[in-house]
């Protein structure tokens, strides 16, 4: 139900309508009216929080119109009772209530017209259409936003009019309460007629295409990034927008569903999206020389047909689990690795991926964690955890927070020397398991409630002026933030408006871009000093990111994850919990990422291990091993993974180049031999051969 109050609301329009019933039966206009107001109120706010119930209403036939209609048949029947049935309001009422569900065809014929009219073939970000087609302004958004519930609660005004007059026994009020409700559906309907025709649609789709085409051949990308995906896998393609951002050959992303569109990061990247397979395929490509995948799914074959580019399969991850060794690979030119570790898998998984086709190009990704040996002077060490959530199979291996996650946070608050510990719990945590869920609730209190004592205790003392300093700057920043992404969603130059409009004005402003970025790592650096770097926190939301409390932190604990996969890149201690008692041997051999971590039971008697490592580097028992496990996982540190990156795609775009002229050489060479195909031409006989008489 997504909240309390929403449940609440449900109840209430659920119960009104039997309320309803009742009410007209007895008959009562007082209770009529009181249930009515009840049912119309409650509608309204589930339908502004986006209910899930209200949504699915519909598929029990129980849907918006539905309910308005039984709403009304129950006037009618309030009437009859009131012994109104001879009267003229009566009449009245049936004739309004009828040529109002009249006037809801066209209404929603109109409508989806419109809609459907402004849906672009292509939908584009960063990409200059507006000077080579006309696309026009979207219609007022009061008018088809939420349409179908602003049109059916038109009749309030011949509901409360006829209601009036029911007690008054004067059709006056009804008949003006009808009159408004017919001529404002009336007024309704033909406000958005002027919005289907003529210059206030936007060009056809061949004329969009063809707009496409000429920006193609004119910007002429080199490097394209491909995605296809449901709107929860946004995140695959997000993870590559600053490297895409970073290529030294002109970049170009193409997305396959809008929801994906609506999801994607801000970028500073062409983006184009075509819904339609025929369309990418008859789409100018002709400058492309590498094609970038971050995911296995169907679509990608509208794309790999293309042999005048060459494919390759980059992922979104790099780790342990089957997703990383799938064999759809084949179909790539080459795929892509972080180190020697996603090499090692395919030849172990051996699913058909030649060596000779892996390239090993580290992880631009990671680039933003830094790393540190050693605790700051003058401040005590940092923990961090991080576990990730339950999962939809139910493995106790898939986190720790159920089985262990009390232990670890109770050894890290009550430890001596002490130290300081951040929880950051996955998003999805308590989504499918109640236990976790209650887990996370326990750990966030015995956090809150350490970071309270450790508040009153005099050994910890805050700098209380320079927290408030700290403050006021994130409130100076939020605020900017905020007004920034309000010129982003409410102004010309932001894709507001529809998909048309988007497209037309979803050109980025590069110094508001560079703002909110520079922005961003502002706040992030006043959030840290907002609070003692004593204090316990817990920290949920995007806001401050893993990377962010990655680079803040001494040491982690996590579970098998991407998570450790990319602390890693720290070089700092970690440990990992072996919630499914596997034994640490048997744990090692099946995860690669944690043969350099401490290896935690679910009592976390282990943890102590973590500790002396972080506390004196230099009697730390892994960190040799963890250098060598970054390197074979992430590859080597020099040259930077952005620059292994550019390169690999240069070697690639060479090995394209040169297929593509060798086929124009073999085509060439083709038509210079030719001959035409009629009768088949005889062999010049040469000396010795027999020749028939």
């Amino acid at each position: 139900m997504g909240s309390p109050a929403e449940l609440a609301a449900a109840a209430l329009m659920i119960l009104g309508f039997p309320a309803l019933m009742l009410a007209a039966l007895v008959p009562s206009v007082p209770a009529f009216a009181a249930a009515a107001a009840v049912t119309y109120l409650a509608d309204h706010y589930l339908h502004r929080k986006g209910s899930y119930l209200v949504n699915r209403l519909s598929k029990v036939r129980a849907g918006l119109s539905i309910r308005f209609l039984i709403r009304q048949l129950l006037l009618i029947l309030l009437l009859a009772r009131l012994g109104l049935a001879d009267d003229l309001i009566y009449y009245g009422a049936i004739a309004c209530f009828i040529a109002f569900y009249g006037l809801q065809a066209p209404h929603g014929a109109l409508v989806t017209l419109i809609r459907n009219r402004r849906r672009m073939p292509v939908a584009t970000r960063n990409v200059d259409l507006a000077s080579r087609i006309r696309i026009p302004d979207a219609p007022p958004r009061r008018l088809l936003h939420r349409s179908a519930e602003k049109m059916l609660h038109l009749d309030l005004a011949a509901v409360i009019g006829i209601l009036v007059s029911a007690v008054l026994e004067s059709a006056v009020a009804g008949f003006v309460g009808i009159g408004l409700t017919v001529g404002l559906g009336c007024l309704y309907v033909l406000a958005l007629m002027p919005y289907v025709r003529g210059r206030k649609i936007p060009p056809n789709a061949e004329t969009v295409l063809a707009a496409v085409d000429d920006w193609l051949a004119e910007y002429r990308p080199e490097t394209v990034l491909y995605f296809s995906g449901s709107k929860d896998s946004a995140y695959q393609v997000n993870m590559w927008l600053e490297t895409m951002e970073k290529l030294d050959s002109k970049p170009l992303i193409i997305l396959r569903e809008r929801v994906i569109l609506n999801n994607l990061a801000p970028t500073t990247v062409p983006v184009i999206c075509v819904p339609g397979g025929v369309h990418l395929m008859n789409m100018d490509l002709s400058n492309v020389r590498v094609a970038l995948y971050a995911a296995n799914v169907g679509k990608n074959i509208h794309l790999l047909r293309v042999p005048t580019m060459k494919h390759v399969f980059i992922g979104h991850g790099d780790s342990d689990k089957l997703a990383s060794v799938n064999p759809y690979s084949k179909v790539y030119d080459e795929v892509w690795t972080a180190g020697r570790a996603g090499r090692d898998r395919y030849a172990i998984a051996d699913v058909g991926v030649r060596d000779e086709d892996i390239v090993e190009v580290g992880r631009p990704q990671l680039a933003p964690i830094q790393s540190r040996q050693g605790v700051p002077e003058g401040r005590i060490p940092t923990v961090l955890y991080a576990p990730t959530w339950e999962g939809w199979d139910g493995n106790p291996g898939n986190t720790s927070i159920v089985l262990a996650g009390e232990n670890i946070v109770s050894k890290l608050v009550q430890a001596d020397p002490p130290v300081r510990v951040l929880y950051k719990p996955h998003p999805f945590t308590g989504t499918v398991s109640k236990e976790a869920g209650a887990a996370h609730k326990r750990i966030t209190a015995l956090v809150e409630q350490a970071a309270a004592e450790r508040a009153a205790d005099p050994r910890f003392q805050a700098d209380t002026a320079a927290q408030a300093a700290a403050k006021a700057e994130l409130a100076r920043i939020e605020a900017r933030l905020a007004e920034l992404s309000g010129k982003v969603k409410g102004g010309k130059g932001n894709g507001a408006g529809d998909e048309a409009v988007a497209t037309r004005d979803g050109l980025v402003d590069l110094a508001r871009h560079e703002e909110i970025a520079r922005l961003r790592a502002e706040w992030n650096d006043a959030y840290w000093r907002s609070f003692g770097s004593h204090e316990h926190r817990v920290i949920t939301g995007a806001e401050p990111r893993l990377y962010d409390c990655f680079n803040v932190s001494d040491a982690m604990v996590s579970d098998i994850s991407s998570v450790v996969s990319d602390f890693i890149a720290s070089g700092k201690p970690y440990a990992v919990t072996d919630s499914a008692e596997l034994g640490v041997e048997e744990f090692k051999r099946q995860n690669t990422a944690v043969r350099a971590a401490t290896i935690l039971s679910n009592s976390a008697a282990e943890l102590g291990e973590l500790l002396d490592a972080v506390r004196d580097p230099s009697a730390d028992p892994l960190a040799e091993d963890r250098k060598d496990l970054k390197r074979y996982l992430l590859g080597p540190d020099e040259p930077t993974s952005i620059e292994q990156f550019n390169t690999a795609v240069a070697n690639l775009a060479i090995k394209a180049e040169t297929r593509n002229v060798g086929q124009e050489s073999r085509t060439a060479a083709g038509a210079a031999e030719a001959v035409p195909a009629t009768v088949p031409g005889q062999r010049v006989a040469a000396a010795g051969d027999d020749v028939p008489a």
